[in-house]
């Protein structure tokens, strides 16, 4: 076969449905007449069969020419280091971030139209495991894994959200766009990442490898994602929380799940020294985005967005950080799709922080010099409230390479900012907030233009963080303006007097 007929015909496992290896000819035929689209392969599985169980038929005997592996992170190209991804190993030999390399070359025998086609005959479909957001780019994230072990709520697949009021009211721009990566299973766009690691981890406990539970520490929102995966799979899960640091609704999620749940005199980093420590002794799995296995996961949001604009690149992408693992993801993402051929370049990103835990912040102003971690103060956007990130190497590595800039927000801008946006019909979280302060700068410097295409990323749904915004529109935050708070109005039960009150309102709206 001629390498031009090769990237006319993938081999029949990557087609969405798995067909029989007898249509294969037929199959290859179909799709070069078909410029790369892969067909659609009609059958019924039987009444007594589910999802899985079809998958898991339809693809044993099946070899994938792909694969991945551990390496360490932007290691030097004469490094020889590397691990199975059915290693557990959270750092390189000398202590570094590990990154998850693919086999780009197995890849790059698929050209970009055929993978962009593929992609986009998976979205929203039933077909296990291909229907999730996540595992619809299976062969970018876990190549080898049997669909029959992955764990998957059919996550992704998010709402681009077009801001169109907010844009024209407040930033005078008519493509601006919210990714609300918070619609999604327990709410937030931790489950990205968190059904590739718990997937993985049901493998390796299928291959009788040591692993009896799998742990995190969090600040609320990766200890739901876990707690909701490991309970589906049947894992226990344990988590290390800060005691008194995270809202009521991030509380209950692992509580509800069945986690077992470590309260903790202390805050976040505290927790993940402790976290890190005990995996070292026990064999509890680490779930932090230490293990760039989540990353895998995360990435698969930016190729969405490159999805959902008919694989047009936007011009920003802004994303808040803490942990700083998921600004990498998304410039991996990106990157994937560059140097595959879906795309020509890749967008500039933008790390939003809160100026009460902003090490990556001072990093960025100080011109990139030595880092130093900070202690990081209480934010209300708890989930970022970060002052020694795991993943810094990883951030400045993708900052400096797409040309990225770092803000920062105050409570009260992050707050004010939520509550503008909420006030335009959306219903976001307080780090949300964090990254539309970033917008509102860069909009206002000049760095960003009114006709610049820009996607926020929204991590976490606003009904995560109702707390917050009862006290903000409550004016019940020691030291802060609450300057567009909008509390109820308190009105005698008789007719005259809500008819004054109505009559003075409508008033104010002519």
């Amino acid at each position: 076969m001629t390498t031009s007929s090769l990237l006319r015909s993938p081999p029949f496992f990557l087609t969405p449905h798995h067909p029989n290896p007898k249509t294969t000819t037929t199959i290859k035929a179909t799709i070069s007449s078909n410029n790369n689209t892969p067909p659609a392969i009609k059958h019924r599985r039987p009444a007594d069969e589910n999802i899985r169980q079809e998958a898991h038929r339809l693809t044993p005997s099946i070899h994938t020419p792909f694969s991945a592996k551990y390496v360490p992170f932007n290691a030097d190209p004469s490094s020889t280091e590397s691990y199975s991804l059915d290693e557990i190993v959270y750092r390189s030999r000398s202590g570094g971030l590990l990154d998850v390399q693919h086999d780009l070359n197995a890849l790059k025998q698929f050209d970009g139209s055929y993978w962009k086609s593929l992609f986009d005959s998976r979205v929203g479909k039933t077909t296990w495991p291909y229907g999730s957001g996540v595992w619809s780019k299976k062969e970018w994230v876990l190549p080898e894994i049997d669909s029959d072990d992955i764990v998957s709520a059919f996550e992704g697949n998010s709402n681009m959200f077009w801001a169109e009021r907010f844009g024209k009211q407040y930033l005078g721009m008519n493509d601006l766009w919210v990714k609300h990566c918070g619609i999604s299973h327990t709410g937030s766009f931790k489950d990205l990442g968190m059904t590739v690691l718990v997937s993985q981890v049901n493998r390796l406990r299928k291959m009788n490898r040591p692993v009896i539970g799998v742990g995190c520490a969090s600040t609320g929102d990766t200890s739901a994602a876990l707690s909701a995966y490991c309970a589906a799979a049947g894992i226990p899960s344990i988590v290390f929380l800060p005691a008194n640091k995270i809202s009521m609704a991030q509380l209950v999620q692992p509580i509800a799940n069945g986690a077992f749940v470590l309260s903790l005199d202390t805050d976040f980093d505290g927790c993940m020294q402790l976290v890190r420590e005990v995996t070292a002794e026990l064999p509890i799995y680490l779930a932090n985005s230490l293990n760039s296995l989540r990353l895998e996961g995360q990435k698969t949001a930016a190729i969405e967005i490159l999805q959902q604009f008919d694989w047009e690149v936007p011009d920003w992408v802004i994303v808040p950080g803490g942990n700083l693992g998921n600004i990498y993801a998304f410039y991996k993402g990106f990157h994937m799709c560059k140097e595959l051929g879906l795309v020509d370049r890749i967008p500039r990103l933008v790390c939003a922080q809160a100026a009460n835990a902003n090490p990556l912040y001072l990093h960025f102003k100080s011109g990139w010099k030595d880092f130093s971690p900070v202690k990081a103060k209480t934010t209300f956007a708890s989930a970022i409230q970060i002052g020694d990130p795991v993943s810094i190497d990883r951030a400045v590595y993708a900052l400096k390479n797409s040309n990225g800039i770092v803000e920062e927000a105050s409570e009260e801008e992050l707050m004010d900012a939520m509550a503008q946006a909420d006030a335009t019909g959306m219903f976001i979280c307080p780090h949300t907030g964090v990254a539309l302060t970033a917008l509102f700068k860069l909009r206002n410097s000049g760095v960003i233009k009114a006709s610049d295409r820009t996607v926020v990323v929204s991590t976490a749904h606003g009904l995560k963080f109702t707390q917050s915004k009862i006290d903000y529109h409550s004016k019940a935050i020691p030291e802060m303006g609450c300057g567009l708070a909008n509390p109820p109005v308190n009105v005698k039960a008789d007719f005259g007097s809500v008819m004054d009150v109505l009559k003075k309102y409508l008033a104010s709206q002519q």
